[in-house]
């Protein structure tokens, strides 16, 4: 199975997604061309499909043909639903008859269980069927995939195509957040339950639980159906005796196909009984997660995160789990999922999730704001950590925290270890002479770099991926980085001072108030002031005051006019979220300025009724000149783009006639020392020498015209 991520897509790439035009083809050495190829597009039963098949060809010399199965059972009944799509079944000839016989066969062990016969014409090769009441040892023989669905035209000669069917195969992880608030009787004792789950293509179920801050000993662990009545539960699986010193992990070797396909719809649920709640302490729906590029998912176990490990607990119904890797660049990428939070009885608003995620070591000075999420899941990378927090991770003394409205000291937390040799993180600002650096401190050298297929190169040097540099043709107010063979430079923009006397270091690229002197220790020294003054906020290295609000400085980038920062007085805590910029009816939006983060709507020209009055009013007839208008014997000098305004020229307006005559200058001796100082004409200057004065004169023919 291969499994990829196709980031940033063009629109152009995407228009062709949505109207299927776009094909996947498989390279191989053998065949450059492509050995096998494919439509992408949309179909209803990818959303109902548990099981699938691939089908190819039994004879090997036929090339060209190939099909998939897609399978699901009815939710009640023991019927398979299927659909059959399939390429070169009919061969060419054969689209001159109306239609062709074709046999499908499920096979177990080469012993046909059950047959079909139906028939395709060249207009709908594929074809749906329902194989009704599905014995228990069919059932056992689909859930376990020992079934082979096999397909034969009747045509000359006939083509046979056959594959296996299997539960659904996909990238997408099998998960599950187990918390209070989830449970069949709801509680709050701030513990979480985290399960990774995968099912194999032999209907084997590998699990693994993780059980954290529970009160009393864990009694149980089941994998469950949705109860009837709460009294009532359904337990499929028992995993209590694989649980040990927080962790139950093992196998599930008996499932059913009822069993694989209620789990691949999301209807199974995992349960954990405590002595202190014996009907369940922790529950949660297994669902999947879609698929992100994330190695962590496969590699490693996820961090539970639980209100017990907040400082000091949090008695919460909510939990949570997150995976974190640090890639090669040393950026790090997140995925973390939350589940209990959101409800109306505990602060926040019950349709989405408004919180924040942070990671933070042990004291509050390295922290990072990752992302602000809606809704039950959030991801992304931070590609600039500063040394003191990969020095925490490294240490396993970091920890990720979710904040909400109700808790904004932090809801849930859970302790973070990624062993890494990262010294500056992915946030790297590489100098423009790098021969100053000790050859320890240097990247790669530069024939490294050249051989590395996602390095850029740029001004004469080559950069790595994820670096961050000045350039030289602005070392100062601009910054650049490489990402993936692409550089992006921008101009870093300075926040408005409020001070009355400003100096400009000649090092850096923004003015700074005169009575902060950087470099001193000033910054940490108000750090440690009282929270309930205001906040600090590390952009800026300033206190605010409570209740304020301000667009934050992001070193290096500077001013970052697409957030807005509020400073919470009760709490001392800063929360940025993104502008949300208005709706525009506009058809072409412009920007008034290359900093502002919003588009404005032009400014409209003179408005229609204004233009009808004066056209309809008694007094004398007002002028239109390009697309203004102009009052009688109003006088002005008319704009040519690209020239801009022509001064030298004047036009007025007589009674709805536009008059333009352009300046007479003086015939002038003077030519050759003449300054015109954003004048139209030309004034003499003191000569310098005497030939100045014996040049000749160039006289302006004057010029006039009406319109």
């Amino acid at each position: 199975m291969i499994c990829g991520v196709w980031w940033n897509l063009h629109k152009p790439s995407i228009r062709l997604l949505r109207a299927e035009q776009l094909r996947v083809s498989l390279v191989t050495k053998a065949q450059p061309a492509g050995e096998i190829r494919g439509q992408i597009f949309k179909h209803r039963a990818l959303f109902a499909e548990t099981f699938s098949a691939i089908l190819t060809s039994v004879d090997p010399t036929h090339l060209g043909v190939g099909g998939i199965a897609m399978l699901t059972l009815s939710d009640t009944e023991n019927n398979l639903h299927f659909l059959l799509m399939a390429k070169g079944l009919l061969e060419p000839g054969a689209q001159e008859l109306p239609w062709v016989p074709l046999r499908l066969q499920i096979q177990h062990q080469g012993r046909v269980v059950r047959e079909v016969w139906t028939n395709i014409t060249a207009e709908a090769p594929d074809f749906a069927e329902v194989l009704s009441d599905l014995s228990a040892r069919e059932m056992q023989w689909l859930g376990q995939g020992q079934l082979v669905i096999a397909v034969q035209s009747e045509g000359r000669p006939p083509c046979q195509l056959a594959g296996t069917i299997a539960p659904r195969r996909s990238c997408d992880t099998i998960q599950s957040v187990l918390c209070g608030a989830d449970a069949l009787v709801p509680t709050e004792t701030g513990a979480v339950g985290s399960a990774k789950l995968s099912l194999h293509e032999n209907g084997t179920l590998e699990y693994q639980v993780q059980v954290a801050g529970t009160g009393s000993e864990v009694v149980s662990i089941t994998l469950e159906t949705k109860p009837r009545r709460k009294s009532r539960r359904n337990i499929l699986f028992d995993m209590t005796p694989s649980y040990q010193d927080g962790l139950a992990s093992g196998t599930w070797q008996d499932l059913t196909a009822r069993d694989a396909h209620m789990l691949l719809q999301n209807e199974l649920f995992l349960n954990v009984a405590t002595k202190d709640f014996e009907e369940g302490e922790l529950r949660g729906q297994i669902s999947s997660l879609l698929y992100s590029g994330l190695l962590a998912r496969y590699a490693v176990l996820p961090t539970p995160l639980a209100g017990q490990f907040v400082v000091p607990a949090v008695w919460t119904g909510a939990g949570g789990h997150a995976w974190l890797w640090l890639d090669e660049h040393c950026h790090l990428h997140y995925e973390i999922a939350v589940a209990g939070l959101g409800r109306a009885d505990d602060g926040t608003v019950s349709a989405h999730l408004h919180g924040v995620a942070e990671l933070a070591g042990p004291s509050r000075e390295p922290k990072r704001l990752l992302k602000g999420f809606y809704g039950t899941e959030a991801q992304g990378v931070v590609k600039d950590l500063d040394a003191e927090l990969l020095r925490h991770l490294a240490q396993g003394t970091a920890f990720l925290q979710v904040s909400t409205k109700l808790h904004p000291r932090g809801e849930l937390r859970g302790r973070v270890h990624i062993p890494n040799q990262c010294e500056v993180g992915g946030m790297r600002l590489a100098p423009r002479d790098e021969d100053d650096l000790p050859e320890a401190s240097r990247p790669r050298d530069a024939e490294q770099l050249k051989k590395d297929p996602n390095s850029c190169f740029f001004e004469g040097q080559p950069r790595a991926h994820g670096a961050r540099w000045a350039p030289a043709y602005d070392p100062k107010c601009s910054l650049c980085s490489c990402q993936k063979r692409t550089v992006i430079c921008d101009p870093i923009l300075c926040q408005p001072l409020n001070c009355t006397r400003q100096v400009h270091p000649d090092n850096r690229c923004c003015p700074v108030c005169e009575e902060k002197k950087p470099g001193q220790d000033a910054p940490k020294a108000e750090k440690a002031r009282d929270s309930s003054e205001g906040c600090y906020f590390d952009g800026d290295k300033t206190w605010r005051g409570a209740g304020t609000q301000w667009h934050p400085v992001v070193p290096p980038f500077g001013l970052i006019k697409c957030a807005v920062c509020t400073c919470k007085g009760a709490t001392g805590e800063v929360h940025c979220e993104k502008v949300q910029c208005p709706r525009l009816s506009c058809t072409n939006p412009v920007r008034l300025s290359p900093s502002d983060c919003c588009k404005q709507c032009p400014a409209p020209e003179k408005s229609p009724p204004e233009l009808s009055d004066m056209m309809q009013a008694d007094g004398p007839r007002a002028c239109r000149f390009g697309r203004h208008w102009y009052m009688n014997n109003e006088s002005w000098h008319p704009t040519v783009p690209p020239f801009g305004e022509m001064k030298c020229i004047t036009c007025w307006c007589v009674a709805g006639e536009t008059h333009c005559q352009r300046q007479e200058c003086p015939p002038s001796a003077c030519s050759g020392s003449a300054k015109k100082e954003n004048r139209c004409c030309t004034r003499c200057q003191a000569p310098d020498t005497l030939s100045d004065v014996l040049e000749k004169p160039h006289d302006d023919v004057p010029e006039a015209w009406s319109h």
